[in-house]
């Protein structure tokens, strides 16, 4: 566990996304307009390189605290486990065991302003900026990536929990590579199904969050759909000028493929973008595709 802590006890509540595209940025919940940081209780991994053992703890007075030992030359406090009271782990009681492509939540703890949360680490990060490296991906790893999202979120729906903003950057890799969803910072448990409130990221918004409609777990077959697109092709179908002519082309769903697109990807697609959520492919249909399968055979 104290390892675990060490890698990842500089994760707070609080992030800023300042090297994002506007697009990218998560909508405020009441207004749908675009906001820089916001206290969402994100899970996302840090991949900072500063060891997050070591962060400088201020007082009210701007001091350090002095109930720690300090490294005079830096000001820096050396944590260690015993200096935590740590919170109760998820992953037992109701919600079972956690899944395998589900960040494993250790535990927590807080000081008066924050709120710090003990993460899996994830030692290749995130999975937004190996798209940026590589521009984008191909048929066998798009599809590995599109299996594994949709088996977590089976498990997330199977739990009553939507999770309304999947999307590149909440998506971190394990050591072998595997996709990991990370960040639930606008997920909901919702036992009633129906949710009313608009949030996530402009591209990867639904029609029914667009048209101001009540939402259930569906928000997340069309972010499903969204996501296989950008891998294919390094960007989002419905990326416009602005943000207007993005929603248009959201409620239109006015879908473009690039001609080099393989029909079995093309086709997958197709049936998570629909604008009825109900008409979308349900997520045990998408891991039994045939492009799904073909392209995951070992």
């Amino acid at each position: 566990m104290d390892g675990v802590l060490k890698q990842n006890i500089q994760r707070q509540t609080s992030k800023t996304e300042l090297t994002k595209p506007p697009s990218r940025v998560p909508l405020d919940k009441e207004n749908g307009s675009s906001i820089k940081n916001a206290s969402q209780g994100s899970t996302a991994q840090s991949t900072s390189t500063t060891n997050p053992a070591r962060v400088p703890v201020m007082s009210a007075s701007g001091s350090g605290d002095t109930n720690n030992s300090a490294d005079a030359n830096k000001g820096m406090i050396v944590w260690k486990l015993d200096d935590f009271d740590i919170g109760r782990p998820l992953g037992k009681g109701k919600f079972g065991n956690v899944h395998p492509h589900v960040l494993k939540l250790f535990g927590y703890f807080h000081d008066a302003t924050r709120i710090y949360l003990i993460l899996e680490y994830a030692p290749k990060g995130e999975l937004y900026k190996e798209l940026q490296k590589q521009g984008r991906f191909d048929d066998k790893r798009t599809a590995r990536y599109i299996a594994q999202l949709s088996d977590a979120l089976i498990y997330c729906h199977g739990k009553k929990v939507i999770h309304r903003d999947i999307k590149p950057e909440n998506l971190l890799l394990g050591l072998k590579g595997e996709l990991k969803i990370a960040d639930f910072g606008w997920s909901v448990h919702a036992p009633s199904s129906r949710r009313q409130t608009m949030c996530g990221t402009l591209d990867y918004l639904p029609p029914e969050m667009v048209e101001n409609k009540s939402h259930n777990e569906c928000v997340d077959l069309w972010s499903l759909g969204v996501l296989c697109y950008e891998f294919l092709v390094g960007k989002p179908p419905f990326e416009a000028e602005g943000n207007t002519e993005t929603y248009r082309r959201i409620c239109k769903v006015d879908l473009r493929f690039p001609h080099d697109m393989s029909p079995g990807a093309k086709d997958l697609i197709s049936r998570l973008l629909r604008h009825d959520p109900k008409a979308r492919l349900p997520l045990k249909d998408v891991l039994t595709h045939p492009w799904i399968v073909e392209n995951t055979k070992p």
